[in-house]
């Protein structure tokens, strides 16, 4: 979640950068090796990530370059087909994160578990749009029962299926390592 947000974030800057693609290449393999380190491997995952940097070219060239019809025309196109492609690879990438999560050695909490894995699918949903997504404000999704609310700013509540409400703390100990804790707020829904 937290390499995610950072991609983000330094591909909105690199964005006004048109020259700056290797940058761009960059951030998106930093990106892929983040998440070997924190899920293990997955193809969907990183052909999800060489699909979005691919999409950010065809819009940086568009914006910017002047491209004769034929070819903005087959780029249009090409966006289409990596927008879908996209959309049915983040639900697999959802899964298998989820999967990684729950069978991991130093098994946290049950609502930890549920917090990060809801944490991780807004996150990847949010990676996915190309655009601001429309929807509950703050971003939420339900795992399973439960519903995962993201503030932002490393702030996330869990509620129950029961209506508690639980305040979940994101703690960044490095740029690879991030952990989470979910205390009850005391107040139900």
């Amino acid at each position: 979640m937290v390499g995610l947000n950072g991609y983000q974030g330094e591909m909105e800057k690199l964005e006004g950068r048109p020259e700056r693609w290797a940058d761009r290449q960059r951030a998106g393999d930093s990106l892929k090796k983040t998440y070997l380190v924190t899920f293990g491997g997955s193809r969907e995952f990183n052909r999800m990530v060489d699909l979005d940097v691919r999409r950010r070219e065809f819009l940086i060239t568009l914006r910017t370059s002047s491209v004769n019809s034929e070819r903005v025309k087959e780029m249009k196109e090409e966006l289409v087909s990596i927008n879908k492609d996209v959309d049915s690879l983040k639900e697999i990438v959802k899964s298998q994160a989820a999967s990684a999560e729950l069978r991991s050695e130093q098994q946290p909490q049950q609502l930890e578990i549920v917090a990060v894995i809801g944490l991780v699918n807004i996150a990847i949903d949010s990676f996915a749009a190309m655009t601001v997504l429309s929807g509950p404000n703050p971003p939420s999704t339900k795992v399973g029962p439960y519903v995962v609310s993201d503030f932002g700013g490393l702030f996330s509540t869990v509620t129950t299926p029961e209506g508690r409400v639980f305040h979940c703390a994101t703690l960044v100990f490095s740029e690879e390592e991030a952990g989470i804790k979910c205390e009850p707020s005391g107040n139900k829904s």
